[in-house]
């Protein structure tokens, strides 16, 4: 079972996670807090910034031909309003040796790392964020739109808002436990661990919640504000509004400065299935999570669809992993099928091209990840199949990488890599994922 020539097939990484040594964001800031919620700072990553040209090469021999990677807006603009050319050519030299290798390149403008120096302004939840972000795209296309086709504006836009809910339910899950405890009740809410297997990013909530207080100060020393509104913090309806303008103006920039690039950002989605009982809670999950967005992309080219497992509700809610059930390192479910089940969804109701642009699973077997692929990609060719404009593939990740606030604890990728060294050592689950390309 092979896709078409013109399909893009390929992986996905993002700069923070990967590059090394972003020291003007807003995470690496914190990273670097005496009360931090990572469980390690990213450092110097697994040094993509300058081992770009093999992890290239390395998907081109294993017959992959899409890449779909981010420009670090903090490397672009360090300091308000000031821009790095140096870094422009960095990103320059990257798209060039994609396409030297047969590869094309998908480039993300935000994947969830912000300047420092936005965030002391307001962040995402500021008016301003808007314009500040459409001045760093018309820098960044005027100089390298000519030579992509496909841009992201944001990566998962609705983020913000899925962390603000499941902080919600863990403070409601806490309360709870407090109130059946009684006087002891501070104590025992402790006592558990914080889970939420429905966000689909390396989230330490326990930890980030339990800092709130302790970390004002800090913040407000680093950064001169006591909460930093950064992409992936609990986003207000408002800051919400704000992400969706934000993508807006950033639209328009590209399609003024380069109307052949095709345009679009992407959302984290979940399938969400219905028990009996469950029918209104899941229909109001799918329209915060997708529905409520169509409005602001219903003229992108294209959206990018990014699923990792599926979510169950009832009448009381979401409900954890059926019993036995296999998990990833992640705590999701084993559950490849949810891609093809979201694609077909979303084809519902968004009426322009589809991109998967994240797909994957964090496990140290490696032959998990493959079946977790051959069952994945066989929903996306069903898709086809059925006509939907499905036009890529996109894993998450090439690399196992930093994961956010869990830090390396988690391997999602098709290539391991030895950070004393930075050694590469690609699995087979890469040459497995290459198999499919026609």
């Amino acid at each position: 079972m092979q896709f078409e020539k013109d399909f893009f097939l390929g992986a996905a990484t993002a700069a923070h996670q990967v590059e090394g040594g972003n020291i003007h964001s807003d995470y690496w800031a914190q990273e670097h807090m005496v009360h931090t919620d990572f469980l390690e700072p990213s450092g110097d990553a697994v040094d993509h910034y300058h081992r770009y040209t093999e992890d290239i090469r390395l998907m081109a021999q294993a017959g992959l031909n899409a890449y779909r990677f981010s420009i670090e807006w903090a490397r672009i603009e360090p300091e308000e309003g000031q821009f790095d050319e140096a870094q422009v050519l960095h990103y320059r030299d990257v798209i060039n040796t994609c396409r030297e290798n047969g590869i094309e390149p998908v480039v993300t403008l935000l994947h969830f790392t912000s300047p420092k120096w936005l965030i002391s302004k307001g962040g995402w939840e500021s008016d301003e964020t808007p314009g500040y972000f459409a001045r760093y795209t018309r820098y960044v296309m005027e100089r390298l739109g000519a030579d992509l086709r496909y841009v992201c504006t944001i990566n998962e836009a609705n983020m913000g808002i899925q962390v603000a809910a499941i902080a919600k339910r863990y403070m409601q899950q806490m309360m709870a436990k407090m109130q059946a405890a009684g006087t002891d009740g501070l104590a025992a809410a402790g006592g558990g661990k914080a889970q939420d297997t429905t966000v689909q990013m390396g989230l330490n909530l326990e930890k980030m919640l339990a800092n709130q207080k302790a970390a004002e100060a800090e913040r407000m020393e680093l950064f001169g504000v006591p909460k930093t509104e950064c992409f992936t913090s609990p986003r207000t309806p408002h800051g919400d509004e704000i992400v969706m303008e934000a993508h807006k103006a950033a639209r328009a920039v590209i399609r003024k400065l380069m109307p052949h690039v095709r345009v679009g950002l992407t959302l984290s989605l979940h399938d969400i299935q219905a028990l009996p009982g469950g029918e209104e809670r899941a229909a109001k999950e799918w329209d915060e999570e997708f529905l409520h967005y169509l409005p602001a992309i219903k003229d992108d080219d294209f959206l990018g669809v990014q699923n990792y497992t599926r979510t169950r509700m009832d009448a009381s809610g979401t409900l954890p992993v059926p019993d036995g059930a296999e998990v990833t390192q992640m705590d999701y479910e084993f559950y490849p099928q949810a891609l093809a089940n979201v694609l077909r969804r979303v084809a519902a109701d968004f009426k322009g091209d589809l991109l998967v642009t994240e797909n994957g699973i964090a496990t140290s077997d490696d032959n998990r990840r493959v079946a977790f692929l051959q069952t994945a990609l066989c929903g996306v060719k069903s898709c086809l199949e059925e006509n939907l404009p499905v036009k890529g593939y996109f894993y998450w990740s090439l690399l196992d990488n930093f994961e956010w606030q869990k830090g390396y604890s988690m391997t999602f990728g098709l290539i391991a890599v030895d950070r004393t060294t930075q050694t590469r050592h690609p699995k087979e689950s890469l040459t497995y994922l290459g198999s499919y390309h026609g």
